[in-house]
């Protein structure tokens, strides 16, 4: 009875510290932004975009890291914008593409091949490309962006199998205006679609 006892007890303690030990995946995502340039540009609108690259997950115990990097489309859409107390009539939209790599801190509820997650965290937005459209005298006043932008994320997910699924909202932290004459501040909801590769 004693060996039984003893077996049964190493055995609990083997799964149980192979379950803590940290766990790695890799997988590629995809997905859809909903943008808004917020600030004292005028009467802001939301501008739909893309997003698509990878993300590293690893951790044990339900808590895990997650780094990602992705090409990812954001930007603005203004109707009647307001400098040095003057409104100009008119739409202008700006266009811009960044690579974004977010660092998440999370935590995960349930099993395995199915579980819901929470996550938070710091993304850096490098600006590769941007575009002015529409109403270019209007657009072009707002298009000395910075090169480099920072915000924070935060939202929930869930995973299925090899699915992952999240919904994130991004608060822009950086002034994107180069100029500091206007304080534009990109926020952002993301929705994507994950697929662990291992």
């Amino acid at each position: 009875m004693k060996e039984v006892i003893l077996t049964s007890s190493l055995l609990l303690m083997v799964v149980t510290t192979f379950a803590q030990l940290p766990k790695f995946t890799l997988g590629l995502k995809t997905g859809v932004n909903l943008a808004t340039l917020k600030g004292n540009v005028g009467d802001e609108e939301n501008r739909l975009g893309y997003q698509v690259g990878a993300f590293a997950r690893v951790g044990g115990a339900g808590f895990y890291l997650q780094p990602e990097a992705y090409i990812g489309s954001k930007g603005g859409e203004f109707g009647s914008i307001r400098q040095d107390g003057t409104v100009y009539e008119g739409d202008a939209k700006v266009n811009f593409t960044t690579l974004d790599i977010p660092v998440l801190i999370g935590n995960k509820f349930g099993f395995e091949k199915l579980n819901f997650r929470i996550m938070a965290g710091p993304v850096v937005s490098f600006l590769l490309d941007k575009e002015a459209k529409k109403n270019y005298s209007v657009a072009t006043n707002f298009s000395d962006y910075k090169d480099q932008t920072i915000g924070l994320q935060t939202g929930a997910g869930v995973d299925l199998g090899n699915l992952s699924v999240d919904l994130r909202y991004e608060k822009g932290l950086s002034n994107i205006d180069k100029s500091g004459q206007y304080d534009q501040k990109q926020n952002l909801w993301h929705f994507s679609l994950g697929y662990k590769l291992f």
